[in-house]
């Protein structure tokens, strides 16, 4: 009897991203890199929010402080985390390779970025035992607490996506570190009391308001406060998409060049 075998089965977009992605993210800790940037984001967040933020003084258990310090933690870790996703493959000229395999622009995309998402998911995971110390020494508001984590969650994503998509756009990963940091304080400095009031002194109410609309600060504030608005986490889905579509547009116009 014989067996008729059908063409190959095409990878699911799943799949093909998946294996982007396992790649991505095992080539982070192939390295003492991942070592030493988890520890001093963990360093750093304990560091602020004990001694810059008065953890233990206020005599409050909560973790505020800590999140405080979030977007300005973000602000340089992440674009740190992002510089080299794309500007190295360019230098070395792996990114001509990277376009031949059977992977569409979007799978390349879409495993780097959740690739560095996650490791920045870990170093965030790797906080949860100031959460633990605060339930031991009293009793925080654990809504508040997880609400913190989401906002930062979402935060990281926002600027990760800005620092990719410009890290596509060079080959120099310290430019794409520069850059990156500049248009991340951008995006938060826009809900800034000094901007606004800027706008307020001579443009509508309405002006003000979108301006401040646009600022990854007030949004990444309001969840921390525990108000989970549905703006506020549509607003970081919608930043990270569009720099990601942005980053897909880039990649496949330089892999025409």
């Amino acid at each position: 009897m014989m067996v008729e075998h059908g063409p190959p089965r095409t990878p699911s977009a799943f799949a093909r991203t998946g294996s982007i992605f396992r790649r991505e993210f095992c080539s982070y800790f192939a390295t003492p890199l991942a070592a030493v940037f988890l520890v001093m984001f963990v360093a750093m967040a304990a560091l602020l929010a004990f001694q810059a933020g008065g953890l233990y003084t206020r005599g409050q258990a909560d973790l505020r402080a800590f999140f405080q310090w979030q977007p300005w933690l973000a602000l340089f870790f992440m674009p740190a985390l992002g510089m080299r996703l794309w500007a190295d493959e360019r230098r070395s000229g792996s990114i001509e390779l990277l376009l031949t395999l059977p992977l569409t622009t979007r799978d390349l995309v879409l495993g780097k970025f959740l690739a560095a998402w996650s490791f920045s998911l870990v170093a965030l995971g790797l906080t949860t035992p100031l959460w633990i110390t605060l339930s031991w020494l009293g009793s925080p508001d654990h809504g508040m607490t997880l609400a913190g984590y989401i906002a930062s969650a979402l935060l990281f994503a926002s600027l990760l996506s800005v620092t990719t998509c410009i890290s596509a756009c060079t080959r120099n990963a310290v430019v794409a570190f520069v850059i990156g940091v500049a248009a991340c304080f951008v995006l938060l400095l826009t809900g800034f009391p000094v901007v606004l009031d800027f706008f307020a002194q001579w443009a509508p109410h309405w002006v003000s308001e979108s301006v401040a609309a646009m600022s990854a600060m007030v949004h990444f504030n309001a969840m921390t406060r525990g108000v989970f608005d549905a703006r506020d986490v549509l607003y970081s889905v919608s930043v990270t998409l569009a720099f990601l579509w942005i980053n897909i547009i880039v990649i496949a116009w330089k892999g025409s060049r």
